[in-house]
C-alpha cells in the first residue's frame, strides 16, 4: 500500500509537475515503500518527466528500462528520442536499445534517418566486444541463411565487403557464445553441403540441448519447450549421425530421442534406422553400435511413415525382407515398399517397377504396372528406371502409311468416316502399323500412362507392346480421340465389323478420294 508520502508525490506527478513525476518513475524503477517495481509504470511517467525537458528523466529511461520493455509498449517509437539524448549524452548502455528500436521499426518514415546512426553505434559496440551487437550487426545482412536474420539495410554499393563482415560479426558471436549465432553458422554450414562444417557448429548446440532436456525425453511436453529451430538443428543432426567420429552408442541414441520426442518425423526416421544399424536402403552402418533392435526400428519408422515420410515406409520395407529379422515377411515387405511408391519415394517406383516387370508372365497386368511406377521415377530423374523403361515400353514412331492416308482424305470423307479418321489419327499419334490401328480396341488399349497395344487374338503375326504417354499434348490428342469412340462396340462384333471389312472401308475411302482427284491407285502393305 502506497505511503502517505507516495500519495502526494502520485497527485502532484497527476498535475503536471516535472520533478514529482521523475521521483515517481525512478520509485517504480526501483520498487519498494509501498510501490511495486514496474517498468511499464516507471517508464509512463519517466516519458512525462523527459516531455518536459528533464534530463535526468531520459537518463533513467536510457539505463534502466531495457528494450523488451520498451518493445511491449503501445508506441515504442514514442521513446527513441529518449535512448538517443541518453547515448549522445555518454550513456553508452542506451545506444543499443535505441539501435535496437530503430532497427526493429526501420521501415516507418520516421525511423529513416537514424538508421545510419544505428548501425554507427552497433558497430562501435561491436568493436569493444559486446557480443549482442557484434549478433544483432551480423543479423542486418540480406544474405544470412538463417531464418531470424534481418533483411539488409546496409548499402548496396559494397555488398562483397558487407558479406564478409556479416560472417565475421556472426562468428565472433558465436565464439562468445551467442546460441542464435551458432545456430545461424551451423544452418549456413548446411544449406551449402558442408557436413564437416556443420558437425562442427551443430554438435555442441545438440549436447547442451541434450545436456538441458535430456532428463525430459519420453515426455510429452518436450515438443513445446525446445523452439522450432532447435527442433531443425537435432533432425538435421540425425541425418549426419553416422558421419561424427568419437560419439558413444548412447550419446548418438539420446540425440537422436530428444529430436524424435519432440515430434520430428525426419528425427523419428532417423532414430528408426539408427536402431536397425541400416542406412535407409537396408546396407549396415553404425559400425561397433552392437546389435540391432528391429522391434524398436519398427516402432519409430511406422511412426514416422504414419507423419508423412515416404522414406520411413521404404526402410520398413528392407527390414521386412532381412533374413534375420524374426518377424520377415514379403507380403509385409511389398505392402509398406508400396506405400513407400504412392508418396513419391524413388527408388521405391523404381523396385515396384522391376518387381512387376520380373513377374509379368504371372499377370498379363503386370508389365502395365511396370510402365506405370518406371514412369514415376523417371519422371525424378532415376536413371536406372529411364533405362529399363526405354527397354519396356515402345516410343511413338512414324507411321508413314497412316499419313499419306490421312493427307488423302477429304474433308467430307472424314465426315463419311468418323471412326476410321480416328484409327488413322490414333495410328498417326502413337506409330501403329495398320493392323493395330484397324483393331485396336481403344477402350480396353488405354491405360491412361500408357496404351497396350495386343491384336494378337486377331492378327496371329502381331506381338504385345506398350506406347508410353509421356506428354499432356499425347494425353489430350489421345483424350479427343476415345471421345469419338465413346459408346461404341470396338469389337469384330461392332458397327466397324472385321478386320476384312474395316480395310475394305479404308481402300475404298481412299479410292474414292483418288477417283475423284483423278490420281493412280498405289496399293500400300498391311503392316
Amino acid at each position: 500500500m502506497a505511503s502517505r508520502e507516495d500519495l502526494t508525490i502520485i497527485r502532484a506527478a497527476r498535475a503536471g509537475q516535472a520533478e514529482a513525476q521523475l521521483a515517481l518513475g525512478r520509485r517504480y524503477l526501483l520498487g519498494g515503500n509501498g510501490l511495486p517495481q514496474s517498468f511499464t509504470t516507471a517508464l509512463y511517467w519517466l516519458d512525462r518527466a523527459a516531455r518536459q525537458d528533464i534530463a535526468d528523466a531520459w537518463f533513467l529511461i536510457g539505463e534502466y528500462i531495457p528494450y523488451d520493455a520498451v518493445a511491449q509498449a503501445p508506441n515504442p517509437l514514442a521513446y527513441v528520442c529518449w535512448y538517443e539524448r541518453a547515448f549522445d549524452g555518454g550513456l553508452k548502455a542506451a545506444g543499443l536499445a535505441f539501435a535496437r528500436l530503430v532497427l526493429a521499426y526501420r521501415e516507418q518514415l520516421a525511423m529513416q534517418p537514424m538508421l545510419g546512426k544505428a548501425l554507427q553505434v552497433l558497430e562501435e559496440a561491436a568493436r569493444v566486444g559486446a557480443v549482442e551487437a557484434q549478433w544483432l550487426l551480423a543479423q542486418q545482412q540480406v544474405d544470412l541463411p538463417h531464418p531470424a536474420a534481418a533483411p539488409s539495410i546496409l548499402s548496396a554499393s559494397a555488398g562483397g565487403q558487407e558479406t564478409a563482415d556479416a560472417a565475421g560479426w556472426t562468428q565472433k558471436a558465436a565464439d562468445a557464445g551467442v546460441a542464435p549465432a551458432q545456430l545461424a553458422l551451423a544452418d549456413a554450414a548446411w544449406l551449402r553441403l558442408d557436413r564437416e562444417d556443420f558437425i562442427r557448429h551443430a554438435l555442441p548446440l545438440g549436447r547442451a540441448l541434450l545436456a538441458r532436456y535430456g532428463g525430459e525425453l519420453r515426455q510429452p511436453v518436450l515438443a513445446g519447450h525446445l523452439s522450432e529451430d532447435n527442433i531443425v538443428l537435432l533432425s538435421r543432426l540425425s541425418q549426419v549421425l553416422s558421419d561424427i567420429d568419437g560419439i558413444g552408442v548412447d550419446e548418438a541414441r539420446q540425440l537422436l530421442e530428444l529430436a524424435a520426442y519432440a515430434d520430428d518425423k525426419v528425427a523419428q526416421c532417423s532414430l528408426g534406422l539408427f536402431f536397425a544399424r541400416m542406412r535407409e536402403d537396408g546396407s549396415r552402418t553404425f559400425p561397433g553400435f552392437g546389435l540391432a533392435n528391429y522391434k524398436k526400428a519398427v516402432r519409430w519408422l511406422t511412426q514416422a511413415g504414419e507423419r508423412g515420410l515416404a522414406s520411413a515406409w521404404f526402410a520398413l520395407s528392407r527390414i521386412y525382407l532381412k533374413p534375420e529379422f524374426s518377424q520377415r515377411n514379403l507380403t509385409d515387405a511389398q505392402h509398406y515398399l508400396e506405400r513407400a511408391a504412392e508418396m513419391g519415394h524413388a527408388l521405391a517406383q523404381l523396385e515396384c517397377g522391376s518387381i512387376a516387370w520380373r513377374n509379368r508372365r504371372d499377370d498379363p497386368a503386370n508389365d502395365v504396372r511396370a510402365v506405370y511406377w518406371l514412369q514415376k521415377a523417371a519422371a525424378q530423374n532415376n536413371a536406372a528406371a529411364r533405362d529399363l523403361l526405354d527397354r519396356i515400353v515402345d516410343r511413338p514412331a512414324r507411321a508413314d502409311w497412316a499419313v499419306e492416308a490421312r493427307r488423302h482424305m477429304t474433308r467430307e470423307s472424314l465426315h463419311a468416316y468418323p471412326l476410321l479418321a480416328a484409327r488413322l489419327e490414333l495410328a498417326i499419334l502413337c506409330g501403329l502399323t495398320r493392323p493395330e490401328a484397324l483393331l485396336i480396341d481403344l477402350g480396353q488399349a488405354d491405360c491412361g500412362h500408357c496404351l497396350v497395344v495386343d491384336i494378337r487374338h486377331h492378327h496371329a503375326r502381331s506381338k504385345r507392346r506398350l506406347i508410353s504417354i509421356d506428354t499432356g499434348a499425347q494425353r489430350q490428342a489421345l483424350d479427343r480421340i476415345m471421345c469419338v469412340f465413346e459408346d461404341v462396340d470396338c469389337s469384330l462384333s461392332g458397327p466397324e465389323g472385321n478386320y476384312r471389312q474395316r480395310m475394305y472401308r479404308l481402300k475404298t475411302a481412299l479410292s474414292q478420294v483418288k477417283d475423284e482427284r483423278g490420281e493412280k491407285d498405289d496399293p500400300a502393305q498391311e503392316s
